[in-house]
């Protein structure tokens, strides 16, 4: 079955003309049509466009052009990356009917490397939220268990490409939004280092915060995508001129020598006990493989939470007001200006958008700046030292993704419960840190997340040394029964 196939594999028999990419798309929306009533990854499906794009892909492998190993391989894109001429609604009322005039970044770069569009893919409303249930139009599924939530906010990308809906997809990651849900999805999700990526055409959430970066079914795979879309951006001053270098160079490396730091906070109580013996072990194979693994301490952990949840709203606070009815969106019908605004905004966002809006607000407010936001800043600089000085002694951190397995959908009521859903992924974010999640067993027969975290533009180390456990683990293969025909995981 070709949905079985990495984008690697996919690539190879593309080239050696075994499948066209015609076929291959096909089957992608023959999958998507046949599974995405129940899964409920996608909110704009692009057929024709996808079938027109990948007649172009073969059109110019018939002419003997060399393409890049994403030419014809057919992805997803979640709905806050701007892509011309389709919808882009941020899973909102506000935007329902928001068409971009522009590609964001990262579009024209998979368009350039010949990647086809399927289409865009379900998320928490703006990206705010743990478990996509905060979606305007409907809650994704979780390909593992349906009842269950696929996380958030990047939920629908991850839930497309665990059930075979597409080969890879993009995702925005602003406190764990690729990683979570990556976790949750039993796939690899990586959060490149802030500036890695030119966030150009994404719509901003947090903007110290966000970043884009991709979900995907294999190591090798996420360290194809990221080539494929990192690099400098004269359109975003935020990105870094570094040099981007061939990801998959490094792979089969080792990681013999690999010093690895155990952060004794991130196995604090809270945790399950399955998701701990799954990243225990995951860390004893890395060790039987080479590494030096040791305990240490990141003594602020116990502030993300708090911080995040100051700084991120306070951000999105300012990014969102210019969703006022008045240049692009919703608008609602109002006697005078004042009201429109209010009735748009009051009927354009949802209950967790308003929520984060009115705490940043707050935060911002004057009498409270100093207070909350000013003294946030300060602890996400202690925050941020705590890394730095973890990476002077080793080259990679390891902790579990997620405190535990996906949660049924609408099981979670209380919002400090459903925000600690972050509490192990926030770090890396406030530090501006590359970090991946790949998957390492299962608890409760859900998928169980190994985080990998290392110091700024490393993301070729934690490529390695997430390749290395993936290879070794016996977990490659591992398929959601939905998306393997019937078939259970090992």
């Amino acid at each position: 079955m070709l949905a079985h196939f990495t984008v690697a594999e996919l690539a190879d028999k593309l080239t050696k003309k075994e499948v066209s990419a015609r076929e291959v798309t096909l089957a992608a929306l023959e999958r998507i049509e046949a599974l995405d009533e129940k899964i409920k990854a996608y909110l704009t499906v692009t057929a024709d466009e996808a079938l027109a794009a990948a007649d172009a892909v073969d059109a110019r492998r018939m002419k003997g052009e060399q393409l890049a190993p994403l030419a014809g391989i057919p992805m997803a894109l979640k709905d806050n990356l701007c892509t011309k001429g389709v919808p882009t609604t941020c899973a909102s009322k506000i935007l329902e009917n928001f068409i971009p005039p522009y590609d964001a970044t990262v579009v024209e770069r998979l368009q350039q490397a010949g990647a086809v569009m399927l289409g865009k893919t379900n998320l928490d409303e703006f990206a705010m939220g743990s478990s996509t249930e905060n979606s305007a139009f409907f809650t994704t599924r979780n390909p593992w268990d349906i009842t269950r939530v696929p996380g958030g906010s990047s939920g629908g990308s991850a839930a497309a490409v665990a059930a075979g809906e597409a080969y890879f997809a993009l995702g925005t990651d602003t406190g764990g939004s690729i990683r979570q849900p990556a976790s949750f999805c039993g796939v690899v999700g990586m959060k490149p280092t802030y500036g890695r990526v030119s966030r150009y055409g994404a719509v901003a959430f947090a903007s110290s915060l966000d970043q884009i970066g991709p979900l995907t079914k294999d190591v090798r795979d996420c360290a194809l995508v990221l080539h494929a879309i990192a690099g400098h951006d004269w359109r975003d001053s935020t990105a870094a001129d570094v040099e981007v270098p061939d990801y998959t160079a490094c792979l089969e490396e080792g990681i013999k020598g690999l010093k690895l730091g155990i952060p004794k906070e991130y196995f604090a109580v809270g945790v399950d006990s399955g998701v701990k013996a799954a990243v225990r072990k995951a860390i004893d194979l890395l060790v039987s493989l080479g590494a030096e693994a040791e305990e240490m301490s990141l003594p602020h952990t116990e502030y993300g939470i708090p911080v995040y949840y100051l700084i991120a709203p306070a951000e999105a606070s300012s990014n969102l007001a210019r969703f006022d009815g008045v240049r692009y969106g919703f608008r609602a019908e109002a006697e005078n200006l004042l009201d429109m605004y209010l009735k748009t905004r009051s009927r354009g966002f949802g209950s967790e958008v308003k929520r984060r809006i009115m705490l940043g607000t707050y935060a911002l407010s004057s009498g409270y700046y100093d207070a909350y936001y000013l003294k946030a800043l300060k602890v996400r600089t202690l925050i941020k030292e705590d890394f730095d000085k973890a990476f002077a002694r080793y080259d990679v951190l390891v902790t579990p993704t997620t405190p535990a397995v996906a949660f049924p959908a609408g099981s979670v009521s209380d919002l400090l419960t459903m925000y600690l859903n972050d509490i192990l992924t926030i770090g890396a974010n406030l530090a501006g840190l590359p970090a991946l999640s790949v998957p390492c067993g299962f608890a409760g027969g859900l998928p169980v997340g190994l985080q990998l975290i290392a110091k700024p533009f490393a993301e070729g180390t934690l490529l390695r040394a997430a390749y290395a456990y993936e290879q070794n683990s016996g977990l490659k293969n591992c398929k959601p029964p939905i998306a393997a025909g019937g078939e259970q995981h090992a």
